[in-house]
């Protein structure tokens, strides 16, 4: 009898060990941490770069402006920047501005106001308008700590003349 008490009690505990009910949410509670921050961090990720899309789409908006009414109203370019998307918060900072210069192979080397003097090709100045925009981004989730810029910025420049 003693034999058989021993013996049933070994069957109990290497049943227990066979038993493997609940294995799956331990692991589950164990790697889902890992899974929620993972998707946290594609989310922001995510909403930076759509948030950079409208900023780009803003200053895209404000050169068409200029390029329709040219570079004497910079107000009403900086008013299309802020009206073009949807996106609350989106600034023309810095302002426009209006300049003349002369293209080159790595941009338009401006001249300010100088709207007279030649440029090096011998052709006249052009009249170029350099349009801006920013929106400070907020993150959606605080305890990630994702290298991502404090504002997104863009800018073009465009030739109204």
């Amino acid at each position: 009898m003693q034999q058989t008490r021993k013996s049933s009690r070994l069957r109990r505990a290497a049943a227990g060990f066979a038993d493997r009910k609940g294995g799956a949410a331990i692991e589950f509670a164990l790697v889902s941490p890992l899974l929620l921050t993972l998707l946290a961090g594609i989310v922001e990720i995510g909403m930076a770069g759509y948030q950079a899309m409208q900023v780009q789409s803003a200053v895209e908006a404000g050169a068409l402006y200029a390029a329709q009414n040219g570079a004497s109203d910079l107000a009403g370019v900086a008013q299309a920047v802020v009206n073009a998307t949807g996106t609350a918060g989106i600034t023309a900072v810095p302002a426009p501005t209006s300049f003349c210069g002369c293209p080159k192979a790595a941009g338009v080397l401006s001249q300010g106001s100088d709207c007279t003097t030649v440029c090096s090709d011998g052709k006249a100045p052009g009249q170029y308008v350099l349009v801006n925009a920013s929106l400070p981004h907020q993150t959606l989730v605080p305890f990630l700590s994702l290298p991502l810029p404090a504002t997104l910025t863009a800018s073009t420049t465009i030739r109204v003349q």
